[in-house]
């Protein structure tokens, strides 16, 4: 399974307790339009680092927090996959 699945992923499994219709999974949506609250996104990242061994919030110097999908699978694929 491809990073940006494996994080689709998680948010759907994450969104599906709240019953809530997710918007379409795209890099520009927004992580808040995704039910995704700073809670959200903490259960996202410890799910991510079970899944794929590595939190690249603490293991990486990251100079901006992500707003967008797009961006926080960027995090995750620079981290796991650098050129």
């Amino acid at each position: 399974m491809s990073i940006r699945s494996t994080v689709i992923s998680q948010i759907e499994q994450i969104n599906s307790t709240s019953g809530r219709q997710l918007p379409p999974l795209n890099d520009d949506a927004a992580l808040l339009d995704l039910g995704l609250d700073s809670l959200g996104i903490a259960i996202l990242v410890t799910r991510l680092e079970d899944t794929l061994g590595l939190d690249p919030f603490t293991q990486s110097n990251i100079t901006s927090l992500p707003v967008t999908l797009g961006e926080f699978i960027g995090i995750y694929e620079n981290v796991l996959q650098p050129s």
